[in-house]
Protein backbone atom coordinates (compact mmCIF):
# COMPACT_ATOMS: atom_id res chain seq x y z
CA UNK A 1 0.00 0.00 0.00
CA UNK A 2 2.84 2.40 0.74
CA UNK A 3 4.31 1.76 -2.70
CA UNK A 4 0.92 2.29 -4.33
CA UNK A 5 0.37 5.51 -2.41
CA UNK A 6 3.84 6.74 -3.37
CA UNK A 7 3.28 6.01 -7.06
CA UNK A 8 -0.22 7.54 -6.90
CA UNK A 9 1.17 10.71 -5.30
CA UNK A 10 3.77 11.09 -8.05
CA UNK A 11 1.29 10.44 -10.88
CA UNK A 12 -1.34 12.81 -9.50
CA UNK A 13 1.35 15.43 -8.85
CA UNK A 14 2.74 15.24 -12.39
CA UNK A 15 -0.75 15.49 -13.91
CA UNK A 16 -1.53 18.58 -11.81
CA UNK A 17 1.84 20.16 -12.66
CA UNK A 18 1.42 19.50 -16.39
CA UNK A 19 -2.15 20.79 -16.40
CA UNK A 20 -1.21 23.94 -14.47
CA UNK A 21 1.90 24.66 -16.54
CA UNK A 22 0.27 24.41 -19.99
CA UNK A 23 -2.47 26.75 -18.78
CA UNK A 24 0.04 29.17 -17.24
CA UNK A 25 1.99 29.58 -20.50
CA UNK A 26 -1.22 30.57 -22.31
CA UNK A 27 -3.51 32.41 -19.85
CA UNK A 28 -5.55 33.97 -22.66
CA UNK A 29 -6.34 30.52 -24.03
CA UNK A 30 -7.81 29.53 -20.66
CA UNK A 31 -9.65 32.86 -20.53
CA UNK A 32 -11.29 32.17 -23.90
CA UNK A 33 -12.23 28.66 -22.73
CA UNK A 34 -13.85 30.00 -19.55
CA UNK A 35 -15.75 32.54 -21.65
CA UNK A 36 -16.97 29.77 -23.97
CA UNK A 37 -18.29 27.80 -21.01
CA UNK A 38 -19.98 30.84 -19.47
CA UNK A 39 -21.66 31.58 -22.81
CA UNK A 40 -22.75 27.96 -23.28
CA UNK A 41 -24.38 27.90 -19.83
CA UNK A 42 -25.99 31.33 -20.16
CA UNK A 43 -23.69 33.02 -17.62
CA UNK A 44 -22.33 35.81 -19.80
CA UNK A 45 -22.07 38.14 -16.79
CA UNK A 46 -19.19 36.02 -15.46
CA UNK A 47 -17.00 36.67 -18.51
CA UNK A 48 -15.43 39.59 -16.65
CA UNK A 49 -13.78 37.21 -14.17
CA UNK A 50 -12.60 34.73 -16.82
CA UNK A 51 -9.03 36.05 -16.84
CA UNK A 52 -8.43 36.06 -13.04
CA UNK A 53 -10.02 32.60 -12.90
CA UNK A 54 -7.58 31.39 -15.56
CA UNK A 55 -4.60 32.66 -13.51
CA UNK A 56 -6.02 31.24 -10.28
CA UNK A 57 -6.75 27.79 -11.74
CA UNK A 58 -3.33 27.34 -13.37
CA UNK A 59 -1.54 28.50 -10.20
CA UNK A 60 -3.55 26.25 -7.89
CA UNK A 61 -3.06 23.21 -10.12
CA UNK A 62 0.68 23.73 -10.43
CA UNK A 63 1.17 24.43 -6.73
CA UNK A 64 -0.90 21.42 -5.62
CA UNK A 65 1.00 19.17 -8.02
CA UNK A 66 4.37 20.59 -6.93
CA UNK A 67 3.49 20.11 -3.26
CA UNK A 68 2.40 16.52 -3.88
CA UNK A 69 5.64 15.67 -5.68
CA UNK A 70 7.75 17.06 -2.81
CA UNK A 71 5.37 15.83 -0.11
CA UNK A 72 4.94 19.37 1.22
CA UNK A 73 1.99 20.17 3.53
CA UNK A 74 0.67 16.72 2.73
CA UNK A 75 -2.64 16.83 4.67
CA UNK A 76 -3.63 20.18 3.12
CA UNK A 77 -2.53 19.39 -0.43
CA UNK A 78 -4.21 15.97 -0.27
CA UNK A 79 -7.47 17.69 0.65
CA UNK A 80 -6.99 20.22 -2.16
CA UNK A 81 -6.31 17.52 -4.75
CA UNK A 82 -9.37 15.56 -3.62
CA UNK A 83 -11.62 18.64 -3.71
CA UNK A 84 -10.33 19.44 -7.20
CA UNK A 85 -11.20 15.98 -8.46
CA UNK A 86 -14.55 15.77 -6.63
CA UNK A 87 -15.54 19.02 -8.35
CA UNK A 88 -14.17 18.45 -11.84
CA UNK A 89 -15.02 14.76 -12.27
CA UNK A 90 -18.82 15.17 -12.10
CA UNK A 91 -18.52 18.47 -13.98
CA UNK A 92 -16.75 16.76 -16.89
CA UNK A 93 -19.44 14.06 -16.88
CA UNK A 94 -22.06 16.78 -17.36
CA UNK A 95 -19.94 18.33 -20.12
CA UNK A 96 -19.53 14.94 -21.80
CA UNK A 97 -23.30 14.40 -21.81
CA UNK A 98 -24.33 17.92 -22.86
CA UNK A 99 -21.23 18.70 -24.98
CA UNK A 100 -21.57 22.52 -24.85
CA UNK A 101 -17.91 22.90 -25.86
CA UNK A 102 -16.15 20.13 -27.78
CA UNK A 103 -12.73 20.59 -26.13
CA UNK A 104 -12.59 20.81 -22.33
CA UNK A 105 -9.33 22.77 -22.35
CA UNK A 106 -7.98 20.90 -19.31
CA UNK A 107 -4.54 20.61 -20.92
CA UNK A 108 -4.76 23.76 -23.02
CA UNK A 109 -3.60 23.33 -26.62
CA UNK A 110 -0.80 20.97 -25.57
CA UNK A 111 -3.10 17.94 -25.44
CA UNK A 112 -6.62 18.22 -26.82
CA UNK A 113 -9.08 15.71 -25.35
CA UNK A 114 -12.75 15.17 -26.05
CA UNK A 115 -15.17 15.61 -23.17
CA UNK A 116 -15.60 11.85 -22.76
CA UNK A 117 -11.83 11.31 -22.81
CA UNK A 118 -11.50 14.01 -20.16
CA UNK A 119 -14.11 12.35 -17.96
CA UNK A 120 -12.34 8.97 -18.26
CA UNK A 121 -9.03 10.61 -17.37
CA UNK A 122 -10.58 12.28 -14.34
CA UNK A 123 -12.06 9.00 -13.08
CA UNK A 124 -8.57 7.46 -13.10
CA UNK A 125 -6.97 10.49 -11.43
CA UNK A 126 -9.75 10.56 -8.82
CA UNK A 127 -9.04 6.92 -7.94
CA UNK A 128 -5.32 7.69 -7.53
CA UNK A 129 -6.13 10.82 -5.52
CA UNK A 130 -8.17 8.71 -3.09
CA UNK A 131 -5.10 6.56 -2.40
CA UNK A 132 -3.11 9.73 -1.68
CA UNK A 133 -5.86 11.17 0.52
CA UNK A 134 -6.40 8.11 2.71
CA UNK A 135 -2.65 7.71 3.18
CA UNK A 136 -2.02 11.34 4.09
CA UNK A 137 -1.48 10.63 7.82
CA UNK A 138 0.73 7.57 7.52
CA UNK A 139 4.03 9.38 6.94
CA UNK A 140 4.28 11.47 10.10
CA UNK A 141 8.03 12.16 9.73
CA UNK A 142 8.59 15.11 7.46
CA UNK A 143 10.90 18.08 6.99
CA UNK A 144 10.40 21.52 8.64
CA UNK A 145 7.26 23.47 7.80
CA UNK A 146 9.25 26.54 6.74
CA UNK A 147 10.98 24.49 4.04
CA UNK A 148 7.64 23.16 2.85
CA UNK A 149 6.25 26.70 2.73
CA UNK A 150 9.34 27.83 0.83
CA UNK A 151 8.73 25.19 -1.83
CA UNK A 152 5.08 26.16 -2.17
CA UNK A 153 6.00 29.84 -2.31
CA UNK A 154 8.55 29.15 -5.05
CA UNK A 155 5.95 27.22 -7.08
CA UNK A 156 3.39 30.02 -6.66
CA UNK A 157 5.74 32.82 -7.73
CA UNK A 158 7.08 30.73 -10.63
CA UNK A 159 3.60 30.01 -12.03
CA UNK A 160 2.25 33.53 -11.59
CA UNK A 161 5.38 34.96 -13.25
CA UNK A 162 4.97 32.66 -16.27
CA UNK A 163 1.29 33.63 -16.57
CA UNK A 164 1.94 37.37 -16.37
CA UNK A 165 4.88 37.22 -18.78
CA UNK A 166 2.93 35.15 -21.31
CA UNK A 167 -0.04 37.52 -21.02
CA UNK A 168 2.01 40.70 -21.46
CA UNK A 169 4.00 39.27 -24.35
CA UNK A 170 3.25 35.92 -26.01
CA UNK A 171 3.13 32.35 -24.66
CA UNK A 172 6.69 31.22 -23.91
CA UNK A 173 5.76 27.84 -25.39
CA UNK A 174 3.28 27.87 -28.27
CA UNK A 175 1.30 24.63 -28.62
CA UNK A 176 -1.08 26.02 -31.24
CA UNK A 177 -1.02 25.14 -34.96
CA UNK A 178 0.00 28.73 -35.76
CA UNK A 179 3.31 28.54 -33.90
CA UNK A 180 6.49 30.05 -35.33
CA UNK A 181 7.82 27.75 -38.03
CA UNK A 182 4.38 26.37 -38.97
CA UNK A 183 3.19 26.52 -42.55
CA UNK A 184 -0.46 27.59 -42.65
CA UNK A 185 -1.20 25.95 -46.02
CA UNK A 186 0.31 22.63 -44.88
CA UNK A 187 -1.77 22.79 -41.70
CA UNK A 188 -4.97 22.85 -43.77
CA UNK A 189 -4.16 19.71 -45.79
CA UNK A 190 -6.31 16.62 -45.23
CA UNK A 191 -4.14 13.50 -45.77
CA UNK A 192 -5.19 11.05 -48.43
CA UNK A 193 -7.28 8.26 -46.94
CA UNK A 194 -8.12 10.21 -43.79
CA UNK A 195 -11.54 9.28 -42.36
CA UNK A 196 -14.38 11.59 -43.34
CA UNK A 197 -17.36 12.65 -41.25
CA UNK A 198 -20.15 10.10 -41.14
CA UNK A 199 -23.72 11.38 -41.30
CA UNK A 200 -27.21 9.96 -41.17
CA UNK A 201 -29.79 11.67 -43.38
CA UNK A 202 -33.33 12.13 -42.05
CA UNK A 203 -36.23 13.09 -44.32
CA UNK A 204 -39.57 14.48 -43.24
CA UNK A 205 -42.61 13.70 -45.40
CA UNK A 206 -46.26 14.61 -44.93
CA UNK A 207 -49.34 12.58 -45.77
CA UNK A 208 -52.93 13.22 -44.64
CA UNK A 209 -51.71 15.93 -42.30
CA UNK A 210 -49.26 13.59 -40.57
CA UNK A 211 -45.49 14.25 -40.74
CA UNK A 212 -43.19 11.23 -40.44
CA UNK A 213 -39.42 10.85 -40.42
CA UNK A 214 -37.58 8.47 -42.75
CA UNK A 215 -33.94 7.68 -43.46
CA UNK A 216 -32.07 6.67 -46.64
CA UNK A 217 -33.35 3.09 -46.43
CA UNK A 218 -37.09 3.68 -46.29
CA UNK A 219 -38.02 7.16 -47.46
CA UNK A 220 -41.02 7.07 -49.85
CA UNK A 221 -39.38 8.54 -52.91
CA UNK A 222 -41.65 6.56 -55.28
CA UNK A 223 -44.90 7.20 -53.41
CA UNK A 224 -46.31 10.47 -54.72
CA UNK A 225 -48.92 10.60 -51.95
CA UNK A 226 -46.15 11.62 -49.56
CA UNK A 227 -45.00 15.23 -49.85
CA UNK A 228 -41.46 16.22 -48.92
CA UNK A 229 -41.28 18.67 -45.99
CA UNK A 230 -37.69 18.91 -44.76
CA UNK A 231 -34.39 17.05 -44.30
CA UNK A 232 -31.47 17.17 -41.90
CA UNK A 233 -28.03 15.65 -41.49
CA UNK A 234 -27.07 14.06 -38.14
CA UNK A 235 -23.36 13.65 -37.45
CA UNK A 236 -22.69 10.08 -36.35
CA UNK A 237 -18.89 10.11 -36.27
CA UNK A 238 -16.39 12.91 -36.74
CA UNK A 239 -13.69 12.36 -39.32
CA UNK A 240 -10.21 13.85 -39.54
CA UNK A 241 -9.99 17.57 -38.86
CA UNK A 242 -6.79 19.30 -39.99
CA UNK A 243 -4.93 21.38 -37.36
CA UNK A 244 -5.82 24.56 -39.24
CA UNK A 245 -9.36 24.90 -40.58
CA UNK A 246 -11.81 27.73 -41.27
CA UNK A 247 -8.87 29.98 -42.15
CA UNK A 248 -9.51 32.39 -45.02
CA UNK A 249 -8.66 35.94 -46.04
CA UNK A 250 -11.27 37.93 -47.96
CA UNK A 251 -13.14 41.21 -48.30
CA UNK A 252 -16.02 42.52 -50.37
CA UNK A 253 -13.82 44.19 -52.98
CA UNK A 254 -11.29 41.44 -53.79
CA UNK A 255 -13.01 38.29 -52.61
CA UNK A 256 -10.94 35.39 -51.26
CA UNK A 257 -7.16 35.98 -51.47
CA UNK A 258 -6.06 33.19 -49.09
CA UNK A 259 -4.05 31.23 -51.67
CA UNK A 260 -2.48 34.41 -53.02
CA UNK A 261 -1.20 35.43 -49.56
CA UNK A 262 0.01 31.96 -48.55
CA UNK A 263 1.88 31.35 -51.81
CA UNK A 264 3.52 34.79 -52.09
CA UNK A 265 7.30 34.49 -52.63
CA UNK A 266 7.86 37.77 -50.85
CA UNK A 267 7.84 38.37 -47.12
CA UNK A 268 4.46 39.54 -45.80
CA UNK A 269 3.27 41.29 -42.67
CA UNK A 270 -0.16 40.37 -41.29
CA UNK A 271 -1.69 42.66 -38.70
CA UNK A 272 -4.14 40.65 -36.59
CA UNK A 273 -6.99 42.27 -34.63
CA UNK A 274 -10.01 40.14 -33.78
CA UNK A 275 -12.00 43.28 -32.89
CA UNK A 276 -10.94 46.68 -34.21
CA UNK A 277 -13.11 48.43 -31.61
CA UNK A 278 -10.98 46.86 -28.83
CA UNK A 279 -7.57 47.36 -30.39
CA UNK A 280 -4.89 48.84 -28.13
CA UNK A 281 -4.44 52.28 -29.66
CA UNK A 282 -0.98 52.74 -28.12
CA UNK A 283 0.34 50.48 -30.88
CA UNK A 284 -1.05 52.53 -33.79
CA UNK A 285 2.07 54.66 -34.28
CA UNK A 286 4.28 51.56 -34.52
CA UNK A 287 1.79 49.96 -36.90
CA UNK A 288 1.98 52.99 -39.20
CA UNK A 289 5.78 52.96 -39.11
CA UNK A 290 5.94 49.26 -39.99
CA UNK A 291 3.33 49.67 -42.72
CA UNK A 292 5.28 52.54 -44.29
CA UNK A 293 8.50 50.50 -44.07
CA UNK A 294 6.74 47.62 -45.81
CA UNK A 295 5.32 49.91 -48.50
CA UNK A 296 8.74 51.43 -49.21
CA UNK A 297 10.37 47.98 -49.48
CA UNK A 298 7.66 46.26 -51.56
CA UNK A 299 6.60 44.02 -48.66
CA UNK A 300 2.86 43.22 -48.56
CA UNK A 301 1.17 44.47 -45.40
CA UNK A 302 -2.49 43.61 -44.73
CA UNK A 303 -4.83 43.57 -41.74
CA UNK A 304 -6.93 40.61 -40.63
CA UNK A 305 -10.02 41.14 -38.49
CA UNK A 306 -13.44 39.71 -37.73
CA UNK A 307 -15.00 43.20 -37.73
CA UNK A 308 -17.50 44.21 -40.41
CA UNK A 309 -16.65 45.94 -43.69
CA UNK A 310 -17.95 49.35 -42.57
CA UNK A 311 -15.93 49.19 -39.37
CA UNK A 312 -12.82 48.20 -41.34
CA UNK A 313 -13.23 51.17 -43.69
CA UNK A 314 -13.86 53.61 -40.84
CA UNK A 315 -10.89 52.37 -38.83
CA UNK A 316 -8.57 52.63 -41.82
CA UNK A 317 -9.73 56.14 -42.72
CA UNK A 318 -9.86 57.50 -39.17
CA UNK A 319 -6.31 56.37 -38.44
CA UNK A 320 -4.95 57.09 -41.96
CA UNK A 321 -3.53 53.59 -42.38
CA UNK A 322 -1.76 52.78 -45.68
CA UNK A 323 -3.06 49.21 -45.98
CA UNK A 324 -6.33 47.30 -46.37
CA UNK A 325 -8.21 45.05 -43.98
CA UNK A 326 -9.62 41.61 -44.74
CA UNK A 327 -12.01 39.33 -42.90
CA UNK A 328 -10.89 36.16 -41.11
CA UNK A 329 -12.80 33.94 -38.70
CA UNK A 330 -12.66 35.33 -35.15
CA UNK A 331 -11.77 31.98 -33.56
CA UNK A 332 -8.87 31.59 -35.96
CA UNK A 333 -7.64 35.10 -35.16
CA UNK A 334 -7.73 34.39 -31.41
CA UNK A 335 -5.80 31.19 -32.06
CA UNK A 336 -3.20 32.79 -34.33
CA UNK A 337 -1.94 35.29 -31.76
CA UNK A 338 -2.90 36.22 -28.19
CA UNK A 339 -2.70 39.94 -28.74
CA UNK A 340 -4.99 42.68 -30.07
CA UNK A 341 -3.28 43.82 -32.19
CA UNK A 342 -0.52 41.40 -33.09
CA UNK A 343 1.72 41.06 -36.13
CA UNK A 344 2.90 38.02 -38.09
CA UNK A 345 5.81 37.80 -40.53
CA UNK A 346 5.10 35.28 -43.30
CA UNK A 347 7.10 33.81 -46.15
CA UNK A 348 5.35 31.42 -48.55
CA UNK A 349 2.76 30.70 -45.88
CA UNK A 350 5.33 29.89 -43.17
CA UNK A 351 5.17 31.92 -39.95
CA UNK A 352 8.67 33.31 -39.41
CA UNK A 353 7.86 35.53 -36.46
CA UNK A 354 5.08 36.85 -34.23
CA UNK A 355 4.88 39.99 -32.07
CA UNK A 356 2.66 41.10 -29.23
CA UNK A 357 1.75 44.78 -29.55
CA UNK A 358 4.03 45.54 -26.59
CA UNK A 359 6.94 44.12 -28.55
CA UNK A 360 6.35 45.52 -32.04
CA UNK A 361 9.78 46.06 -33.65
CA UNK A 362 11.06 49.32 -35.04
CA UNK A 363 11.67 49.41 -38.82
CA UNK A 364 15.38 50.11 -38.19
CA UNK A 365 15.67 46.65 -36.61
CA UNK A 366 15.07 45.02 -39.99
CA UNK A 367 18.44 44.96 -41.69
CA UNK A 368 19.00 42.71 -44.67
CA UNK A 369 17.22 39.39 -44.82
CA UNK A 370 14.08 39.25 -42.66
CA UNK A 371 14.46 35.52 -42.13
CA UNK A 372 17.96 36.06 -40.75
CA UNK A 373 16.59 38.73 -38.42
CA UNK A 374 13.92 36.35 -37.15
CA UNK A 375 16.41 33.51 -36.60
CA UNK A 376 18.81 35.77 -34.68
CA UNK A 377 16.02 37.14 -32.53
CA UNK A 378 14.77 33.70 -31.55
CA UNK A 379 18.27 32.43 -30.87
CA UNK A 380 18.64 35.21 -28.29
CA UNK A 381 15.20 34.44 -26.86
CA UNK A 382 16.01 30.74 -26.64
CA UNK A 383 19.22 31.53 -24.76
CA UNK A 384 17.16 33.48 -22.19
CA UNK A 385 14.65 30.65 -21.86
CA UNK A 386 17.44 28.11 -21.49
CA UNK A 387 19.00 30.25 -18.75
CA UNK A 388 15.65 30.49 -16.94
CA UNK A 389 15.09 26.74 -17.33
CA UNK A 390 18.55 25.86 -16.02
CA UNK A 391 18.17 28.23 -13.07
CA UNK A 392 14.76 26.81 -12.18
CA UNK A 393 16.01 23.24 -12.54
CA UNK A 394 19.01 23.94 -10.31
CA UNK A 395 16.75 25.42 -7.64
CA UNK A 396 14.54 22.33 -7.79
CA UNK A 397 17.57 20.04 -7.59
CA UNK A 398 18.88 21.94 -4.58
CA UNK A 399 15.50 21.54 -2.89
CA UNK A 400 15.44 17.84 -3.76
CA UNK A 401 19.01 17.41 -2.48
CA UNK A 402 18.08 19.02 0.82
CA UNK A 403 15.06 16.75 1.14
CA UNK A 404 17.12 13.62 0.40
CA UNK A 405 19.86 14.69 2.80
CA UNK A 406 17.35 15.18 5.58
CA UNK A 407 15.74 11.84 4.74
CA UNK A 408 19.10 10.06 5.02
CA UNK A 409 19.82 11.83 8.29
CA UNK A 410 16.49 10.64 9.74
CA UNK A 411 17.21 7.05 8.64
CA UNK A 412 20.68 7.23 10.21
CA UNK A 413 19.26 8.55 13.48
CA UNK A 414 16.73 5.71 13.58
CA UNK A 415 19.47 3.11 13.03
CA UNK A 416 21.54 4.62 15.83
CA UNK A 417 18.54 4.41 18.15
Amino acid sequence: MRALQFISRLLVGFVFIFSGFVKAVDPMGSTFKFSDYFTAFGMDALKEIAFPLAILLSTMEFVVGFALIFNARKPFTSWMALLFMLFFTPLTLVLAITNPVTDCGCFGDALVLSNWETFGKNVIILALTLFVFFGRKQDTKTYPVWEQNLLIGFATVFTVWISIYSYRHLPIIDFRPYHIGANIADGMIIPEGAPADEYRSLFKYEKDGIVKEFDETNYPWQDTTWKFVDSEQILLKEGYTPPIHDFSISNEMEGDITSQVLSDDRYSFLLVSKELSKIDESALSKIKDLAMFALENDIPFIGLTASGQNEMNEFKNDNELPFDFYNTDEIQLKTIIRSNPGILLLHKGTILDKWHYRDFPEPKEFKGNLAAYSITKHQKLNIKLVFISITSTLLLLICLFILLSRGKARVKNRLQL
